[in-house]
């Protein structure tokens, strides 16, 4: 059994990676931390594999920067980690959006990567 602080490690490992990749407005490299079927809902309509992603990335403006808390993990299985957080979106020009992310990463052959993302606005961000 995996403890709770593996499996935090687990989600840092990722969302660190995607945080950065985020913050540097490099919307590729933010699409390669999905896996090719990942079913991602940020804003806007939802969408399915790593294309959307990095569409919906690369239409951010830029200077936006996440900043995440995990909130709640879960070991699903040996392969799959389900992550909820909250994360601050910060913006050169408007205020700083709150959102809640459900998260759920698989183990494959790449490593540990985003197969679902799902944000909801949250009471301090809307």
């Amino acid at each position: 059994m995996t403890s709770t602080t593996d499996t935090e490690a687990i989600l840092r490992g990722v969302l660190d990676d995607w945080k950065d990749g985020v913050d540097r407005h490099q919307p590729e490299r933010v699409a390669a931390h999905f896996t090719e079927d990942a079913v991602f809902q940020g804003l806007h309509p939802y969408t399915v594999g790593r294309q959307g992603v990095a569409e919906y990335y690369a239409s951010q403006p830029l200077g936006m920067a996440a900043a995440y808390r995990v909130l709640e993990t879960r070991h699903l299985s040996d392969d799959l980690v389900l992550g909820y957080l909250s994360v601050d979106f910060t913006f050169t020009d408007q205020p700083t959006r709150t959102v809640n992310l459900g998260v759920v990463v698989r183990r494959t052959d790449g490593g540990w990567q985003i197969a679902y993302y799902q944000v909801s606005r949250s009471a301090q961000g809307s």
